[in-house]
């Protein structure tokens, strides 16, 4: 009698984390928490965060935690020693069997493509763009944090709202943003909003996107110009993963065609203008191409890269 398999997906995010227990071909149970990411929380916020969770599958599936057979954990930061070394060291502690640790736009790419050619766009606190050829190579464009890319993230509406609004004070337009700033981190004054901004640590700048998006969605122009530059951008990585696919099939017959697109991460599932702004450019650059519309699931693809024959993983600087 063949033994009971159980694989343990995990998509560990900077403010989230969400697990999915499963068997060889179920779904059996998900859970949320707060986020196990070493750069995002100290130690123990992140072990409670980790340790509810497992808690809570094992009480809605009965299945021991130690009993599971393979765990695939995407996230972003996965070259960073203080990120993976954690997370190896607390699942170890608690989860039974092989552990698998990849990037979180790999899982999300999973999800859509099952380990097949195509293109994924991640957009939530951060951004990054990944690929897969027909080869089964792995290429990738931006990811490399907030200070130096995340362009259309989370981080990148907020700060460039911010820098937006105070250039239209010098350009005598109007808009809500400054405003919607200063009561969103209750401010008092314009100065206080600039002492704020600037001060070190920078605040969660990812923060004020939702103000972004609902201003961009009232009619402010300023928002609208920073939720389409997000999209732009966005679709500007998409373009250069898609000709490092194509590159890569120069030989075959699928070089011909550009991969489908799938779109991932809280920006590009609830901020419309930005998802727009994509879609548009995206068909500008190459007309009739495919975009998904059922949005990526990170943690199915995680489950799914669990179930998968234990392989080789290339860490985030290894991929070409």
């Amino acid at each position: 009698m063949n033994r009971m398999r159980y694989f343990l997906g995990v998509d560990a995010g900077g403010t989230k984390t969400e697990f999915v227990l499963g068997d060889d071909s179920r779904e059996l149970a998900r859970v949320r928490t707060g986020t196990i990411k070493r750069m995002k929380a100290d130690a123990a916020t992140a072990e409670a965060n980790l340790q509810t969770a497992l808690r809570e599958l094992q009480t809605a599936t009965a299945i021991p935690i130690a009993s599971i057979t393979r765990c695939c954990i995407g996230t972003a930061g996965d070259t960073v020693p203080l990120v993976v070394n954690w997370l190896r060291e607390a699942f170890a502690r608690h989860v039974g069997g092989e552990l698998v640790i990849v990037g979180d736009v790999e899982i999300a790419l999973d999800s859509v493509f099952f380990g097949g050619r195509g293109v994924l766009v991640l957009a939530g606190t951060g951004s990054n763009v990944a690929g897969r050829s027909a080869t089964g190579r792995i290429v990738t464009a931006g990811g490399w944090g907030p200070a130096l890319a995340d362009q259309g993230s989370g981080h990148f509406l907020g700060l460039e709202a911010l820098r937006r609004g105070f250039l239209a004070i010098d350009q005598q337009r109007p808009t809500s943003l400054l405003n919607d700033a200063q009561a969103f981190w209750k401010l008092g004054s314009l100065a206080e909003l600039i002492e704020f901004a600037n001060t070190n640590p920078a605040p969660e700048f990812s923060r004020l996107a939702p103000l972004v998006i609902a201003a961009a969605e009232q009619g402010d122009v300023v928002a609208q110009e920073v939720a389409a530059q997000g999209g732009v951008d966005l679709a500007a990585l998409a373009g250069l993963v898609i000709e490092r696919v194509r590159s890569l099939e120069a030989n075959a017959a699928s070089a011909f065609d550009v991969p489908a697109v799938a779109l991932a991460g809280s920006i590009l599932e609830r901020a419309v203008p930005v998802r727009n702004a994509l879609i548009a450019e995206l068909c500008k650059r190459y007309p009739g191409i495919e975009v998904r519309d059922a949005p990526a699931d990170p943690p199915a693809g995680a489950l799914w890269a669990a179930r998968q024959t234990a392989r080789p993983v290339q860490s985030a600087l290894e991929i070409e």
